[in-house]
């Protein structure tokens, strides 16, 4: 196959992408509205950018019923706040019902049977059955187009960061047999952590700065 990717059909394109880039980390993230309900959504779209100062970015697409933004991209608008919540395999059902379209003021953590725990830092509540969580605000919001198949790309700081005990190794290490955690393909395809393949980095050719 060779195409202009402009000739490709959107939701072609789509198809392509999420079949391709894969294994996708799922950034389950939990808001409010200004009114302080919850909303609870999955993100297969997202990542970590940095460390010093932390950052992480999901990108919610645009809904392609009816062209508008999706609740968590209003909620993250209006009050700057969100939250992070990794998905391991025994939250992968609870996970994909909170991937459901439903009215704004339906509460996903209710529909899901998920418990809301309260934040540290910010206003939205987290995934109690969660074992890890970071506690972000908003830095910045780019919107790259506002058609069906578009999205945005929003940037947080991570200002608080939860771990449960059990999952660390040396005090800063995540021990990821213990964590489980759950990978996006594509459709409704998800992947496991059944096998890990250690490779040994590369020493660095660069030398050092004597200035």
């Amino acid at each position: 196959m060779e195409r202009n990717a402009h000739d490709i059909p959107w939701r072609s394109m789509y198809k392509l992408l999420t079949g391709a880039i894969v294994p996708r980390p799922i950034g389950w993230i939990s808001t409010v509205d200004v009114e302080g309900r919850p909303n609870l959504a999955p993100f297969s779209f997202f990542n970590a950018i940095c460390s010093n100062p932390p950052h992480v970015l999901f990108c919610p697409g645009v809904r392609s019923t009816d062209g508008a933004p999706k609740d968590t991209l209003r909620n993250v608008r209006a009050t700057g706040e969100f939250v992070v919540n990794i998905v391991t395999e025994d939250l992968l059902d609870a996970m994909n019902l909170t991937s459901t379209e439903l009215p704004p003021d339906v509460d996903e953590f209710a529909y899901a049977g998920l418990t809301p725990m309260p934040s540290v830092v910010v206003r939205p509540p987290r995934v109690a059955e969660s074992p890890i969580h970071f506690e972000c605000r908003v830095v910045h919001i780019y919107d790259v187009g506002h058609e069906p198949g578009a999205g945005s790309v929003v940037i947080g700081e991570v200002v608080h960061v939860h771990v449960a005990d059990d999952l660390l190794l040396d005090g800063d290490k995540i021990d990821i047999r213990a964590l489980k955690p759950v990978g996006r393909l594509a459709g409704g395809e998800y992947c496991l952590v059944r096998e890990i393949v250690h490779v040994p980095r590369p020493p660095s050719r660069i030398r050092p700065s004597h200035t």
